[in-house]
């Protein structure tokens, strides 16, 4: 099994962990009514998806993701 042979520093870990940081997610416009929705899902407000409607919004149906 591997072993570690010295302790690594601060900095060494300092930098790795750096990297260890929130991204936002990322967003679009929907084209059709131009709100922001997450890519790739429905449209939770005209409830359309790659230029068709998939759900009826009107109805008043909730998007689970």
């Amino acid at each position: 099994m591997a072993v570690p042979k010295q302790k690594q520093s601060h900095s060494r870990t300092a930098k790795r962990r750096a990297q260890h940081k929130i991204v936002p997610a990322a967003s679009n416009l929907c084209p059709k009514c131009h709100q922001p929705k997450l890519p790739h899902r429905v449209c939770a407000t005209c409830g359309s998806y790659r230029g068709r409607d998939v759900i009826d919004a009107s109805a008043g149906a909730s998007v689970e993701e």
